[in-house]
């Protein structure tokens, strides 16, 4: 597998701008459809995983699609652990976690993409009812990452939704070679 530049930039931005890229805003989905975007989101990956070259690069440095969906299967499982440590620990401290290093250490060029397929929707569909099972009064409830950025149950949840709505939109363009 040849090296991906590896992502240091801090979103955390995007919880105040649109994405430029995407087009995502995080202030349009309300607390009560966060569930239902994970859902939908995840819904795109199985005929995506299921495509012949699901596991190819559209180019060295690109992620294949197969790669784009272990990493999402990762940040469900992530976010999960995250909102699950929110709600039960007072402003928790999250665990490292470097997704690059993930990827090359869990082989994501090797795994089997129906597997990955079945983990992916399985992850987002425990996170999913994580958020809708949000009590009203938790929403504002905190966690940090190391790096200091401080997020509340619900500025976690339109982070997260960033980043499967952006990666969607990364593996579109990957398929059809815009951008």
């Amino acid at each position: 597998m040849s090296a991906i530049e590896p992502d240091t930039k801090d979103w955390t931005w995007v919880l105040h701008e649109p994405c430029p890229e995407c087009g995502f805003v995080a202030e349009a989905p309300t607390r009560a459809e966060l569930g239902a975007v994970v859902r939908t989101n995840a819904a795109l990956w199985p005929p995506l995983l299921a495509a012949p070259g699901a596991a190819v690069r559209p180019a060295p440095s690109v992620w294949s699609v197969l790669e784009y969906a272990c990493h999402v299967r990762d940040v469900h499982r992530i976010f999960g652990e995250r909102v699950g440590l929110m709600l039960d620990q007072d402003d928790p401290v999250f665990a490292n976690w470097d997704q690059d290093e993930t990827a090359v250490a869990e082989r994501y060029d090797r795994q089997d993409p129906a597997v990955v397929a079945d983990e992916l929707v399985a992850a987002a569909e425990a996170v999913a009812a994580a958020y809708d099972a949000v009590p009203a009064d938790a929403w504002e409830r905190t966690g940090r990452r190391s790096n200091g950025s401080e997020f509340t149950v619900d500025s976690l949840g339109r982070y997260h939704l960033h980043d499967i709505v952006h990666h969607a939109y990364d593996v579109r363009n990957a398929v059809t070679g815009e951008g």
